[in-house]
């Protein structure tokens, strides 16, 4: 058996595992799903008329779904953080070390289960927005077919990364602490108010980041909105995030064990 197949064989193996231990303990996806849940149903329902400036609750929720989409994939990748840094203190991957398996599919099992998950709960999380009364009914199959790619790949971006927080956390506390940039960097975006409506010094700021490029590319394609550079460089974000989370977590996990 060639090295590619046995590391597809034992990849699939290891989603396997974290599919069904997912499956086992639901309590951490739920628990982190209510973070974007809550902050939709506050922001619709008690702050929708204020900051929708004028134009109506049914504005502001067809502006602030595709934000809070984004902000549940920062959420439940939080969950990864958990995950990987409770195998390496529990002493799991330890044992995994000592076995005939390929070395990179524990990470890429890991990867591909978040991954899963993670676009499982935005479907959710979208679900709700729809029961809220979002609608994009002007996007047509292929602006469907790529809002959901670029949700996969700000997902597999953000999943490495939060993969080498999970590595370089000494206890699963810690690695929710460290993870919580990821939550909060959406916050800061063009998630909740445009970018024109922040104050000047800190439009850069808003503007600069990963997740206000993938904001207004999703909003372009479900809303019909301009797009303009933003494709590219969520694009370039992507790519640039999931090259370091990748690079990062195969150093730690390849150097000494804890």
């Amino acid at each position: 058996m060639s090295s590619l197949s046995l590391a597809v064989r034992d990849s699939s193996t290891m989603l396997r595992r974290n599919l069904l231990h997912a499956r086992r303990y639901p309590s951490l996806t739920l628990n982190l799903l209510l973070t974007p849940v809550m902050l939709l149903l506050l922001f619709v329902y008690i702050f929708g008329d204020a900051m929708s400036g004028g134009a109506g609750r049914d504005a502001y929720i067809a502006y602030i779904v595709p934000g809070i989409l984004l902000m549940t994939i920062g959420s439940t990748t939080i969950g990864t953080a958990v995950s990987v840094s409770t195998d390496m203190s529990e002493g799991i991957i330890a044992r995994f070390r000592t076995m005939a398996i390929h070395r990179s599919s524990i990470l890429f099992g890991h990867v591909v289960g978040s991954v899963l998950q993670t676009l499982i709960s935005v479907i959710l999380v979208g679900a709700v927005g729809v029961a809220m009364g979002f609608r994009s009914t002007d996007a047509t199959v292929l602006e469907w077919l790529a809002a959901f790619g670029l949700l996969a790949l700000v997902a597999l971006a953000f999943t490495w990364i939060a993969v080498g927080m999970g590595l370089g956390s000494p206890t699963a506390e810690a690695a929710s602490n460290n993870a919580m940039p990821l939550i909060l960097l959406p916050l800061i975006s063009s998630a909740f108010v445009p970018l024109d409506s922040m104050p000047g010094w800190f439009q850069p700021i808003a503007e600069y980041q990963p997740f206000t490029p993938a904001i207004e590319t999703l909003r372009g394609l479900l809303l019909g909105t301009e797009i303009g550079n933003n494709w590219w460089i969520a694009l370039a974000w992507c790519i640039a995030l999931t090259a370091l989370g990748y690079r990062w977590s195969k150093a730690q996990f390849n150097s000494d064990p804890k």
